[in-house]
């Protein structure tokens, strides 16, 4: 029987890069750290449904408990001292549950939604903005329609705004936030970047 529900699908923006720079191990502790956040960011019903690597699905029964859960993890990820930016997408609708998994195009449309967002933000479908209670809690905006494989009609996006915006650098090589520019390491000739390590200001420089 279908039901519906609330879901959201959440990764690292430049999970790769930091593995290929940093190795398997930096790797799996970043894992660790971050899936100790998500628990930390669990509003009412919102229970983690499914992780691979670094790809995390949320779900919901209230579109309101899994918006206050998106804002929670943006705000979270983004104060990590050698973090990564988080980014993702929201949609509501039916899906079909068996054997304890999921299964329906909502489930993939909601991937779909999450590719397209910028790294730091969540986009969220029209269907999971109409489905909130109270839509005062974030502002919305709308970044237009976006056609999706396997999807006839063009969808209207939004992006859920935060009023939270930390001052951080991002390093080039392995995509790490950087939040004090005083502990991290500086490019010999510009002043605008920054990079974790010495590590990764030689990759950058011999590029």
């Amino acid at each position: 029987m279908e039901e519906d529900i609330a879901i959201l699908i959440a990764d690292l923006s430049g999970y790769t890069a930091l593995t290929e720079t940093h190795g398997s191990v930096s790797a799996a502790d970043l894992i660790d750290k971050f899936q100790a956040i998500i628990e930390t960011c669990l509003v009412g019903d919102s229970k983690v449904h499914e992780r691979t690597g670094d790809e995390v699905m949320i779900i919901s029964n209230s579109a309101d408990s899994l918006l206050a859960t998106a804002l929670m993890m943006i705000n979270k990820t983004s104060t990590e001292e050698n973090f990564l930016q988080i980014h993702g997408g929201l949609h509501y609708g039916k899906i079909l549950k068996r054997n304890n998994s999921y299964f329906g195009t909502t489930i993939n449309l909601t991937s779909r939604i999450a590719s397209k967002a910028e790294p730091g933000s969540f986009w969220c479908s029209e269907e999971f903005v109409n489905s909130l209670a109270d839509k005062s809690r974030t502002a919305l905006q709308s970044k237009g329609k976006h056609g999706f494989k396997n999807i006839n009609e063009e969808k209207e996006m939004f992006m859920i705004s935060t009023e939270f915006k930390p001052l951080f650098f991002v390093d080039p090589v392995c995509r790490m936030l950087l939040l004090d520019a005083r502990n991290a390491v500086k490019h010999p000739e510009s002043s605008e970047i920054f990079f974790c390590s010495t590590d990764c200001l030689n990759i950058y420089t011999k590029k």
